[in-house]
């Protein structure tokens, strides 16, 4: 469980760190991308991106086999 947990934070660190990049690619300018402004910050919830994402890496996955 903790390695899980570990894994998950990871993630969201790196992800976090490369949302700037990310941005230029078109990801958090999809349709169900929610920016919310949180004291001053803004926080990117990108629930359309991760659709797009792991649905291309379900396509690979499945091409693979």
């Amino acid at each position: 469980m903790i390695r899980w947990l570990f894994v998950i934070f990871l993630g969201l660190v790196i992800f976090s760190a490369l949302i700037p990049e990310l941005r230029k690619l078109g990801i958090g300018r999809l349709p169900g991308d929610l920016q919310v402004k949180v004291f001053g910050k803004t926080v990117l919830l990108p629930f359309g991106s991760t659709l797009v994402i792991f649905g291309l890496a379900i396509l690979i996955a499945e091409l693979q086999k």
